[in-house]
């Protein structure tokens, strides 16, 4: 059973106060007249309430789902909800998804043509600052010396302890998509800024980096054991899955190879035997697919208790249409909106999944390659997440899925320790590589017939694999990009570019735009590079 996070009206009533504008990222001070966290905090529940707000402003768009009192203003709560927003940034400019609305300036995505007015843009960078200041707020509130003057009890200091270690994760998640998405330069604010208007100052590539990795390093000891957490929170082994993710990706952030360190953090993941890969790779997107043991960190949803239009309920609403049937996805109707290309279909040996089981195409009059994007019956469908459970039931609503989004799972620690070690960390073996990389494939093709030799063990091999295994999780823009494939001519698909066979694009892209908005309205901020 899936351990949902309840928020309680007078905490939403304190939290919204706080944060609910943005489009500055000043924080508001509080109105002598609204409540107060002295008030708030009468009831000691509400700290879990807080912690549960952090966790849900990654899983819906607002204070009153699916849509209602949103946390962000100026674009559509379903564009704007943090998991959506983050895959139009992961997948739509890359090989792995096409979209086929017209909505604002959506195509731009994959067309590799977008500026710093882009609203979508706008809403993934508010969105993280939101969460950001959510968590800069809830430390403030819960400093050993305001436990204190609460007259708190031993037991509550001890649980805010450790509701503060896992905020400290959040904000170190935010702030990696920040820096993987915008670079240096971007605002910098933690609890120890004061309340009130004032203009953040930018913090550089190597700082921030330096940043994350203080926090998650400062945590790991402190934050509930590996494999000991409750569904949905995080963990130790959160905390090392980012670190690597982290170490993996220092050559782009830095200019620094950590590949020896990514090695050391996998290995902590792995060793702790506290993950396991389950046997069918569909179980993993399915409506049942909480608390399965690959899965180190997901995004909790549930039909009834998160209900949003961004989510797992965009990712397989958006997928379904054509001559798919609704009901085979657990859904009532499709939105008739995403595919993907024929780069990555051609990845697989067999499409049709007869042998490469993770390749989950609809492809029933459905072309291959797309000649007119928004023709929803161009480019295969994906049928990889459904609202469906492992024994063919729907979930508990039409409309809104159950269907969890595993945004850190054992497969993809394999596959970057796999990497580190073919990119020359310390600490790593190839044949420890190699054997991971094997366990993946037994599981995709049904035994060993799709298994690899040491020799096809390349660095060639392992961007395509990380395809096959993680299309539509949010991996490939970052993974394209660390192998210097994302812009430019070295690699093309079809529509990048805005070209039908794709062409070469300017290497600005690499990185999104900071909004013009908030360019504008603090003068401490520089936008990025030839934007």
């Amino acid at each position: 059973m899936k351990y949902i996070l309840k928020i309680t009206t007078v905490l939403l009533a304190f939290v919204f106060v706080f944060v609910s504008c943005t489009d500055d990222l000043n924080t508001t001070p509080l109105d002598p007249d609204e409540t107060t966290a002295d008030v708030v905090f009468d009831d000691p529940a509400a700290y879990k309430a807080f912690l549960a707000k952090l966790y849900a402003g990654l899983a819906v768009s607002g204070q009153d789902g699916p849509a209602g009192m949103g946390d962000i203003s100026g674009i559509d709560e379903g564009f704007g909800q943090y998991l959506r927003a983050y895959w139009y940034h992961q997948e739509l400019p890359t090989d792995e998804a096409v979209i086929g609305w017209n909505d604002q300036t959506i195509k731009d995505f994959h067309w590799q043509e977008w500026g710093t007015s882009d609203n979508f843009i706008a809403a993934m960078y508010y969105r993280v600052y939101y969460q950001i200041a959510l968590v800069n707020e809830f430390l403030r509130s819960t400093t050993e010396g305001k436990l204190n003057d609460r007259g708190e009890s031993d037991q509550i200091k001890a649980e805010v302890a450790a509701y503060r270690h896992e905020a400290r994760f959040l904000r170190a998640l935010s702030y990696w998509h920040a820096l993987d998405l915008y670079g240096g330069g971007v605002p910098f604010v933690t609890e120890e800024d004061p309340i009130g208007s004032f203009m953040p100052s930018p913090i550089s590539k190597a700082d921030l980096f330096d940043y994350i990795e203080s926090e998650l390093k400062a945590i790991e000891n402190d934050i509930t054991p590996v494999g000991q957490a409750e569904y949905g929170r995080a963990d130790q082994g959160a905390v090392w899955t980012l670190l690597t993710k982290l170490y993996l990706n220092a050559e782009v952030y830095i200019g620094e190879a950590k590949y020896t360190e990514a090695i050391t953090y996998a290995n902590k993941v792995i060793n702790s035997q506290a993950y396991s890969l389950v046997d069918n790779y569909s179980h993993l997107f399915l409506a049942d697919n909480g608390n399965l043991p690959e899965v180190i960190f997901p995004i909790v949803y549930d039909g009834v208790e998160t209900q949003t239009y961004g989510g797992t309920n965009f990712i397989i609403h958006a997928a379904v249409g054509g001559d798919m049937e609704p009901a085979n996805y657990g859904v009532g109707g499709g939105w008739g909106g995403t595919r993907t290309t024929s780069a990555l279909v051609n990845k697989f040996d067999d499409p049709s999944g007869d042998t490469d089981s993770r390749a989950i195409f609809f492809t029933e009059n459905q072309t291959l390659e797309i000649e007119n994007i928004s023709d929803f019956q161009q480019g295969y469908a994906v049928g990889k997440f459904k609202n469906v459970t492992s024994t063919g039931e729907q979930g508990s609503s039409s409309d809104f899925p159950d269907t969890d989004f595993p945004m850190f799972r054992l497969a993809d620690v394999y596959l970057m320790y796999a990497e580190a070690v073919l990119r020359g960390g310390a600490g790593g073996d190839q044949g420890t590589a190699l054997t991971y990389i094997n366990m993946l494939r037994e599981r995709a093709y049904g035994d060993d017939s799709g298994n690899i030799n040491s020799g096809d063990l390349t660095l060639d091999f392992i961007i395509d694999e990380r395809a096959r295994e993680l299309y539509w999780e949010c991996h490939r823009r970052t993974d394209l990009r660390r192998f210097d494939l994302l812009t430019g001519g070295d690699y093309l698909w079809p529509w990048k570019g805005n070209a039908q066979d794709g062409r070469a694009t300017d290497p600005k892209y690499n990185l999104f735009p900071l909004p013009a908005s908030d360019v504008g309205a603090n003068p401490n901020l520089e936008q990025n590079p030839n934007y």
